[in-house]
């Protein structure tokens, strides 16, 4: 399994706990391979100094690494003065090395409701938690919709590559769009849909929001099923009660559907009941091509969302090698620097979410390949962006996608890291999303010659790819590899490699326990840094641009944005 944090919840899947047969305590203190070590690049990337900034990181002192708090604060600025330490030049705001972000928590507060109504019938109010749950993205104390008629509108996707348009022939304008979450693919497991069993950007309920915006719905709710989500209801209510984190956007949300929201799925069966609807028939019908929008005749939704907001600042760090010969192109490496901050615990108990491997790791591999650059320049120029708010929702990353320090038409390619385990060597890599770019076949050039090979995302049903930093930029059209550390280790084979994320899975990941262990075999995350860095120095002593295989549902995008260029 990919040792990524956004797929560590496929672990249990995959591995009963009664086969780990390797301690916790044996999986912190495994003795590095003795096998002989790999030739380096020219500029290498070091075990020790990725120890060493790993350690800093995850230290009590930043108290998790939290955005808008004094550790936050501290973390980010130790980013800085090794960047500057490094020799990166600053890219960030005012010659600095920061771009600074404005985060907003919200909390729907009391006075709040979801009402849905039938002509000559009754209304139901709709449970906060128990049966939905709503938010909205306007930056706002308050909003309502009122007498908003729903229309089923099948998966909710508009998908020119795929001759798909969920919107042909109906006008959404002010209305409630109701809609299934993943794609059609995923629903009929037909290799000719869509991308098969694979989830596509389409199927993830980030897109279908964006969708029913522009749009112009004024109300959105998917239906809950907890196999096409990869979560059941309960990750759902739990996940959006409570304050919410996001970024004040540029328009302050103005452009975003007034509510946004999710049914729970017997909830779901009843509303299309109540519409004289079959649910099982209504499904059938969204996922054969033609479906058109199907209203949900005499139900309109009338609801107020009262919110209480304050804000606080953070912040991403960027810094560059300037390349010597096509210095306005970039090769961008990225990794989210917070975590989960300190919580309050009984006295004696560790509340600091130290964040050691999410993700000390992938920033300290990024300063490090910075610093590899630095000793070295290629011909087109790398940009390191350590981002912010990762834990929140990709708000850090989703930010510098909106508000880009390189444009995004001279971003040549990125490489996302988050989360690589203290495994040890390998003989693969795991990529998550592969079979999406030309970085896949790059990324084989640099390892093949390693007898190195790719393992690819176990469960690309789940849609992984689209749930780490990388996809903000992706999906403007900037080819992003999204890959870790492999799971056959180079002596103790993919059992002991399963068994090493397993533990980490039900021990560490989000908890307190994810603490740097100064036993750790640091070899493979040398490996994987290494790999990383002959990737991007191939990319950047190239005029080569990637790009999307034809097929793929950001290739559109991508193929425009190089028009662009010269």
């Amino acid at each position: 399994m990919p040792f990524s944090k956004s797929s560590l919840s496929s672990y249990t899947s995959v591995l009963a706990v009664s086969v780990i047969a390797v301690s916790a305590s044996v999986l912190t203190a495994c003795a590095p391979s003795t096998l002989d070590p790999e030739p380096q690049a020219e500029a290498s990337i070091s075990a020790a100094d990725l120890g060493r900034r790993i350690e800093r990181l995850s230290s009590d002192e930043f108290e998790g690494r939290a955005p808008g708090t004094q550790g936050g604060q501290m973390a980010s600025q130790y980013v800085a003065d090794e960047m500057k330490a490094a020799g990166l030049v600053p890219m960030g705001k005012d010659g600095s090395y920061f771009q600074p972000i404005t985060l907003t928590e919200t909390t729907v507060s009391e006075g709040s409701f979801l009402d849905i109504a039938k002509d000559g019938g009754e209304t139901i109010r709709y449970d906060f938690q128990e049966n939905t749950v709503y938010w909205t993205k306007r930056f706002t104390d308050s909003v309502s919709v009122e007498n908003a008629d729903l229309v089923f509108v099948g998966y909710g996707v508009v998908a020119p590559e795929y001759g798909w348009d969920d919107y042909a022939d109906v006008d959404v304008t002010g209305k409630t769009v109701v809609m299934f979450v993943n794609d059609p693919g995923f629903a009929t497991k037909d290799e000719a849909l869509f991308n098969g069993n694979a989830m596509t950007y389409y199927g993830r309920w980030t897109y279908k929001f964006e969708e029913a915006a522009r749009q112009g719905a004024a109300a959105a709710l998917i239906v809950h099923e907890t196999k096409p989500a990869s979560y059941g209801w309960n990750v759902v209510a739990d996940s959006w009660a409570g304050a919410q984190i996001d970024l004040v956007r540029l328009d302050e949300g103005a452009s975003r559907a007034a509510l946004e929201g999710w049914l729970s799925l017997e909830a779901s069966k009843a509303l299309f009941a109540n519409a004289g609807l079959d649910f099982v028939e209504m499904k059938a019908a969204a996922s054969q091509k033609g479906f058109k929008a199907v209203p949900m005749s005499g139900l309109s939704l009338s609801a107020t969302i009262n919110n209480t907001i304050h804000t606080v600042s953070s912040r991403n760090v960027a810094g560059a090698v300037i390349g010597t010969k096509y210095p306005d192109e970039y090769m961008l490496y990225m990794g989210h620097w917070d975590h989960l901050g300190k919580k309050p615990v009984p006295e004696g108990e560790d509340g600091i979410y130290n964040g050691a491997v999410d993700n000390a790791t992938g920033t300290a591999m990024i300063l490090e390949i910075g610093e590899a650059f630095a000793q070295k320049p290629a011909l087109r120029s790398i940009l390191i962006v350590a981002v912010t708010a990762e834990e929140s929702g990709l708000l850090g990353s989703a930010y510098y996608a909106e508000d880009p320090i390189v444009p995004l038409s001279k971003t040549v390619a990125g490489i996302n890291i988050d989360a690589v385990l203290p495994v040890g060597r390998t003989k693969d890599i795991v990529v998550v999303g592969f079979g999406a770019s030309d970085l896949d076949d790059l990324l084989h050039d640099v390892i093949d010659p390693k007898g190195m090979y790719i393992t690819p995302d176990p469960k690309p049903e789940a849609g992984y790819y689209y749930r780490s930093d990388h996809i903000s930029l992706a999906k403007k059209g900037v080819p992003m590899l999204y890959a870790d550390g492999g799971i056959d280790h180079e002596i103790n084979g993919k059992t002991y490699g399963e068994a090493f994320g397993e533990e980490y899975t039900l021990e560490r990941y989000h908890a307190p326990a994810d603490e740097y262990d100064n036993t750790w075999d640091l070899t493979g995350i040398e490996q994987v840094g290494n790999v990383f860095y002959e990737l991007g120095r191939a990319i950047a002593d190239s005029q080569d641009w990637p790009n999307w295989y034809e097929g793929a549902e950001f290739r559109a995008l991508r193929d425009e944005m190089l028009k662009t260029n010269p």
